[in-house]
């Protein structure tokens, strides 16, 4: 009765933590709205510089030069991890310029349908039937809010949708590379793939980097989203997606596009269309029932 209670009390701290993680990755779209001057490039290159600092400062006080050195063995797999860090990273803040806050975080909702059809195409992992539902609901909502959207919008916001939309197909070659690590016994460390990746996106925005764009207020904001919006949350994510299932994982980030949209609306000046609304509300839905249908299954083939 002890371990049972001390068991829930654990997951409950998890669940917590994941939570807290989905809040600090949510602020991304409102604090970029409060930055005044820089834009575009200039955006992406100090958000990443500055979560390449932070994140590597912790990477080597937390494994010292042998453990750093040790890391980098990875080899490949590494770098090509953090290639994909480096595309969501350089891609999200890009989308943001472009269209707004909660088109950019729907369309990076498709991540957990691109990773399993990603699965089945380059490592044949098998679908089941309530995915194959959910990737079609899901993808009727969002031609609804993007067909309703875009058709009484400029060229601009549609090419934000198109930039935003490579965030989650980075995601979901990331998630292979860990796979195919994972099997060739390659084991790869979350946190050097993300601190690789944000130097690495911070040397692709460089060449177009205006260095009068930014004022020191929006270098504070911008740190701010190196430390607080990707490198603790980063950072916890190491640890709690060890301990966490994966389907609970991809049930709590839902939370993020919630709280994005929220925060966007509420402090972004950004208020939602119906049919981002309406629409949105049915790609949640489908998230929510295919993450919980998942932890349902798990559950049922762990107890036989």
């Amino acid at each position: 009765m002890q371990r049972d209670i001390s068991f829930h009390k654990t997951h409950l701290g998890l669940v917590f933590a994941m939570v807290c993680i989905t809040l600090l990755w949510s602020t991304a779209g409102v604090i970029n709205r409060q930055i005044v001057h820089a834009q575009g490039w200039d955006v992406t290159f100090w958000r990443s510089a500055f979560t390449a600092l932070f994140t590597g400062t912790y990477w080597f006080c937390s494994r010292g030069f042998a453990g750093v050195k040790s890391d980098l063995q990875a080899g490949k797999m590494l770098w090509a991890s953090a290639l994909c860090w480096a595309v969501m990273f350089t891609c999200f803040m890009l989308a943001m310029s472009y269209t707004t806050v909660g088109h950019v975080l729907l369309t990076m909702s498709v991540g957990p349908f691109l990773t399993a059809l990603f699965a089945r195409v380059f490592m044949g992992q098998k679908i089941m039937y309530h995915t194959w539902w959910a990737v079609l609901l899901a993808g009727l909502g969002l031609a609804y809010m993007f067909g309703s959207d875009l058709a009484h919008s400029q060229g601009r916001a549609l090419t934000g949708v198109l930039i935003a939309f490579c965030v989650p197909v980075a995601g979901a070659i990331n998630f292979l590379v860990l796979q195919h690590s994972a099997a060739s016994k390659v084991d790869i460390n979350l946190m050097p793939a993300v601190c690789l990746g944000a130097i690495l996106s911070a040397l692709l925005c460089f060449p177009a980097l205006n260095t009068h764009g930014a004022s020191s207020i929006d270098l504070a904001w911008l740190a701010s989203l190196g430390l607080f919006q990707l490198a603790i949350p980063c950072v916890w994510m190491v640890w709690v997606s060890a301990r966490l299932p994966a389907t609970e994982v991809s049930l709590l980030q839902v939370l993020e596009i919630i709280f994005g949209t929220t925060w966007a609306w509420l402090w972004g000046r950004e208020t939602p269309s119906m049919a981002t609304l309406i629409g949105g509300s049915i790609v949640l839905v489908v998230l929510v029932v295919h993450a919980a249908w998942g932890m349902r299954l798990a559950k049922a083939v762990a107890h036989r």
